[in-house]
């Protein structure tokens, strides 16, 4: 691997510098010196460490080291350098490095080394005690010479590689009109025809065909395994999307479709979604029709001319995300996909903490002011290396990953059987197609209600009115807010369980799938529902309809004002990413623009307020799972009760959850009156009290624990309520209820000690189980006394 590559000696750390410390004889350090390239030497006082350590006497002793390794290069004619080994640009700066390594228990962090960037002039001062002529060579010479034999290139190529998976083209062209035949009938509807055609043109032209095959043969596979898969971003907004079955969001204009005849009604009834229609019978063969439709522009996923990069992220099962991840390698081959490496940097919070933490230890007072100051200056710098979550790097066929980035375990620990590109994802987004295979619970849940029921989690109807109530009354649970703490019945509920959203539910009582739909864009915008939305609706300046929700509003809202339709993007894409503040110019032409078209004034203060702004397809995606999660907790409670346990609540505590409601709400109490000094163990405890209790309101109520009954990790649904997982106990893991359960497949246990061997339980595991009335019956011991 030499070719191509100029190696230089490095510092005190490096083989020479070493070599000459122990002594090595003149021989052995010329054998040493000849298999670089050029010899390194720093400034004397780089190297203080081993004066201070006493590996050397004095300061001159260092700069005999330097004498030595200058000597060296004129023996086996190595150009020798002068480099300053910068780990900081100025002197003061020295400070931060300081508080980095402190916060890291480096005992010596006080005593830093002056390895900042010095001129040239500094350098030849440095170097003079090697008389004019050597510093000049060394400092200034031989480097040039150096940086003469380097070519300019970067590291980074400018080529896009994406992976091309043979008649991606056609395939996908083929998918789409199949299903749409399917649901829409031989002869397309012109709105279905229409929207097809410009999508595919505008994918298959640009090149984006093998993403939706990718996202496609990923989603089918899961599916077939038994998985649904939900939509992120973007992507609900392409049709063609819907179509191929990537995403489950239909982005037409709200409609009728016949399943039997295929007869499809496209008409305004002035909903703004599908699932907000009326029921209607088919007036051709008198069937029941569908209804479907979340009115989303394609716009929002490509550009305006279909040319902007498609970011398809999808999110799989927690369960499955492994399994998904592997899939990528069949569809591509062995050894063209890698993990997605992250750098891990340190954070504001983290930099304030070391900086205080100093100068606490030192007993030195110093002002927040300053101390924000300092841990300023420590922000963003690398502190370890990762895996994004859920990003997968494709190099394509007869590529090598090396050509773009370098490899390695992520956090460089040599045992990991993980390889991640050791470049951050962003610094190779333009050479390397990123798959964003996330993992997320949604689809964990629902894959658990449909084991627990079987019933279709799909099959269930988002215009369910009981369904829908939960959203604005508890009156679908038979509880009142008062027994649950709750205004709204939506605890557990994603998207809706929040205090904070179960707020916005209250004040806006919604009442149809369009507004599940708002809500959830404002509780993930950025100032778009605090001092902004909720001021408008509360005033009566707007209703919940016609404040700015999703992104997408914007555009749709400003072409209905006759802006242009390049206009009204281009002022969606400035206000989405909260850069109004930051493009004043750019500001003031598109506020001209909009106040021509009389765009009332409110809805520009509200643009010029928003930071962030969520899309309405990943809305649309995430509300239509959540609604379903909601459909079982109405109807069929105990199942959805014991997959939210199972899945979500990290903090269950059987001890106390299982012991009655009295229990249960003197546990909620004693955290409420924590206030502030309420741990993030306590938050998360309280958020599933707030279930249990919900629970118990209803009528619902937990089994005791049982060795033969309880699964190791998961809820089950019995006639008389609930049985807890063993790993429920506190204390008492997953591997030891796992060794319960694999154990009694074999049959009951005659006695504890035979309980312990075969499920290798521990003393202090048999102890909780005896604690939790589990053993109750069973002998000690099945030995026989031979003493009567």
């Amino acid at each position: 691997h030499r070719e191509g590559l100029i190696l230089g000696s490095a510092c005190s750390e490096g083989e020479l510098y070493k070599a000459i410390l122990n002594g090595k004889p003149d021989d052995e350090l010329e054998e040493i010196a000849k298999y670089y390239d050029y010899l390194e030497v720093q400034p004397y006082m780089n190297d203080d460490y081993l004066v201070r350590d006493g590996t050397i006497e004095n300061h001159e002793g260092l700069k005999n080291i330097v004498r030595k390794i200058v000597d060296l290069g004129e023996k086996v004619n190595r150009p020798v350098c002068a480099t300053c080994d910068v780990h900081f640009m100025d002197p003061q700066d020295e400070i931060y490095r300081r508080m980095i390594q402190a916060g890291q228990k480096y005992a010596d962090a006080d005593n830093q080394a002056p390895l900042y960037l010095r001129n040239t002039e500094e350098m030849l001062e440095e170097f003079s005690y090697l008389g004019k002529e050597k510093a000049e060579e060394i400092v200034v010479t031989n480097t040039n010479l150096i940086s003469d034999m380097c070519e300019r290139i970067s590291p980074l190529s400018p080529e896009k590689c994406a992976p091309h998976i043979p008649g991606c083209e056609k395939m996908i062209e083929d998918i789409a009109y199949d299903r749409a035949h399917e649901l829409y009938g031989e002869e397309l509807p012109e709105i279905v025809e229409s929207r097809l055609k410009k999508e595919l043109d505008s994918i298959i032209s640009n090149g984006f065909s093998v993403m939706y095959i990718i996202a496609q043969k990923l989603v089918w596979k899961s599916n077939e395994d038994g998985y649904i898969v939900g939509s992120r971003g973007s992507v609900g907004s392409s049709f063609v999307a819907n179509m191929t079955g990537i995403t489950e969001v239909n982005s037409l204009p709200p409609h009728y479709r016949c399943p039997n005849c295929k007869y499809s009604d496209f008409t305004d009834y002035g909903v703004k979604n599908g699932f907000d229609l009326p029921d209607k019978n088919c007036p051709k063969c008198g069937s029941r029709m569908d209804k479907d439709g979340m009115d989303i522009p394609f716009e929002t996923f490509l550009g305006f001319n279909g040319d902007k990069e498609p970011d398809i992220d999808l999110n799989f099962s927690g369960e499955y995300q492994a399994k998904a991840h592997k899939y990528t390698e069949v569809i591509f081959g062995k050894g063209t996909t890698f993990k997605a490496g992250t750098v891990g940097t340190v954070k504001e919070k983290t930099a304030f903490g070391y900086v205080k933490k100093y100068y606490e230890d030192k007993g030195v007072p110093v002002s927040n002011a300053e101390i924000d100051r300092i841990s300023l200056g420590c922000v963003g710098i690398k502190r370890t290396s990762g895996q994004h979550p859920g990003g997968i790097i494709v190099v394509p066929k007869g590529r090598e990953i090396y050509e773009f980035t370098p490899v390695q375990h992520p956090a460089d620990d040599p045992n990991s059987d993980i390889i991640t590109t050791h470049f951050d994802y962003h610094s190779i987004d333009q050479n390397l197609l990123k798959l964003d295979i996330l993992g997320h619970d949604d689809p964990t849940i629902i894959r658990m209600l449909y084991d627990l029921t079987g019933f279709d989690p799909t099959k269930v109807p988002l215009d369910d009115k009981e369904t829908m109530s939960i959203y604005s009354s508890t009156e679908a649970l038979g509880v009142t807010p008062e027994e649950i703490k709750s205004e709204v019945g939506t605890y557990g509920i994603p998207e809706s369980g929040t205090k904070f959203v179960r707020g916005m539910l209250y004040e806006t009582k919604p009442t149809t799938f369009e507004e599940l739909i708002r809500i959830s864009g404002l509780s993930h915008g950025t100032d778009v529902w605090l001092g902004n939305a909720q001021e408008l609706i509360n005033n009566d300046v707007a209703p919940l309809n016609q404040v700015i929700c999703t992104r997408d509003d914007i555009m749709i809202y400003l072409i209905k004002c006759g802006l242009p339709k390049n206009t009204a993007f281009k002022i969606m894409e400035l206000v989405r990413k909260g850069k109004v503040a930051k493009s004043p110019d750019k500001w003031a032409e598109f506020k001209k623009a909009m106040e021509e078209k009389e765009v009332p004034t409110w809805y520009i203060d509200s643009c010029n307020k928003i930071k962030y702004l969520f899309p309405k397809a990943h809305a649309a995606a995430y509300v239509t799972n959540a609604f379903r999660i909601a459909w079982f907790k109405v109807h069929i409670p105990k199942a959805y009760y014991c997959a939210y346990f199972t899945i979500r609540a990290n903090a269950f505590d059987s001890e106390i959850m299982c012991n009655g409601q009295d229990r249960v709400r003197n546990k909620m109490r004693e955290i409420e009156l924590l206030g502030n000094a309420a741990t993030d163990t306590d938050s998360a405890m309280y958020e599933t009290l707030e279930i249990v209790n919900e629970m118990y309101a209803r009528g619902i109520k937990f089994l005791p624990l049982d060795l033969y009954k309880s699964s190791a990790t998961r809820f089950l649904m019995e006639d008389d309520g609930i049985r807890p997982p063993l790993n429920s106990l506190p204390g008492f893991g997953t591997v030891a209820a796992e060794g319960i359960e694999k154990a009694r497949k074999e049959g009951m246990f005659d006695s504890i000690d035979e309980l312990k061997i075969r499920a290798k339980l521990g003393k202090s595991g048999i102890e909780l189980l005896r604690n939790a009335g589990c053993l109750k019956g069973m002998t000690e011991s099945n030995q026989m006394s031979l003493f009567i």
